[in-house]
């Protein structure tokens, strides 16, 4: 009868999503970040150099923000200590006069940090897209075109490295031009893994990578480049992505803002890093837009 269908119907919808074949048959349907180009395109619109120098002036921003928390690494490495050693002077010589009015040193917030260093804020919120979900807004200043403002924060799976049950039902699967895959899934089995593989990789007292992209309270708050809502009809591309090779000469004291860890450490390569660019000069309440098949040559 009809009523006995409608049960099984019922039974079946909240059964089915536990059944792995029925899973794998439908992922292809859910492709919200899943990117095909060509190995032969190019995906430049600034140059490596510029998306160095970017992460460079904020992450030393992040971190002469709050010194205090990074006294264990000046402690431990003598030359990082030396390249700080004049703001630290500053610091202590300001702890003085505030201790003198009963002041406390004032911390500001990483997203204030931001706006400090390169003039803009990027937070997220409800999509101006219906049905969207979350979408990711300048919320203070202006951004220029050709401006890092954000990154796509995640782990990093190589060609045929299991990512299967991750991937699960899992809008945030981001494929790279050379098949590399990072999923920014900040919940579930994604979330854990994650963990796991930064805790692996933590030296001493020294992380590798930022796990706070996991949580609400981001100390890199470029890291939500996952909520970033395809283009529309109506709501035109203003961003693209940039795949970023972190080079070995990266400062070691800045790799905790690094929202990306490799999935195996077996392998030497560099760590893969997708950044976020503007096309356009993106001013403040606009939306960011990218188009996942968009293509630069």
């Amino acid at each position: 009868s009809g009523d006995m269908l409608r049960s099984l119907r019922r039974q079946w919808n909240g059964y089915k999503y536990r059944f792995v074949p029925w899973l794998a048959l439908n992922l292809r349907r859910k492709r919200r970040t899943l990117r095909y180009v060509p190995e032969t395109s190019q995906d430049k619109v600034i140059s490596d150099e510029d998306v160095f120098e970017t992460l460079l002036k904020i992450f030393k921003a992040l971190f002469r923000n709050d010194l205090s928390r990074q006294a264990h690494i000046l402690a431990l490495l003598p030359e990082i200590r030396c390249k700080y050693m004049e703001l630290l002077t500053v610091e202590q010589k300001q702890s003085e006069v505030n201790s003198c009015n009963n002041h406390s040193q004032r911390v500001f917030r990483p997203e204030e940090v931001l706006f400090n260093t390169l003039g803009f804020s990027v937070t997220r919120d409800r999509s101006s897209v219906v049905s969207a979900g979350t979408g990711v807004f300048v919320n203070k200043g202006f951004v220029p075109k050709g401006m890092l403002v954000s990154m796509y924060p995640g782990t990093v799976y190589r060609k045929h490295e299991p990512i299967f049950f991750q991937s699960l039902g899992n809008p945030f699967i981001f494929r790279c031009i050379d098949g590399i895959l990072i999923d920014g899934n900040n919940r579930g089995l994604s979330k854990s893994v994650y963990r796991s593989c930064s805790r692996r990789d933590q030296f001493g007292p020294f992380q590798m990578s930022d796990e706070s992209w996991l949580t609400s309270a981001l100390e890199n708050p470029l890291a939500i480049g996952q909520y970033i809502n395809n283009c529309t009809h109506e709501k035109a591309a203003n961003v693209c992505y940039q795949e970023f090779d972190v080079p070995e000469y990266f400062p070691v004291e800045l790799k905790q803002y690094l929202p990306n860890i490799v999935y195996s450490h077996e392998i030497e390569s560099h760590l893969r890093c997708v950044v976020v660019i503007t096309l356009r000069d993106i001013k403040q309440g606009e939306e960011l837009f990218s188009n996942y098949y968009t293509i630069i040559s």
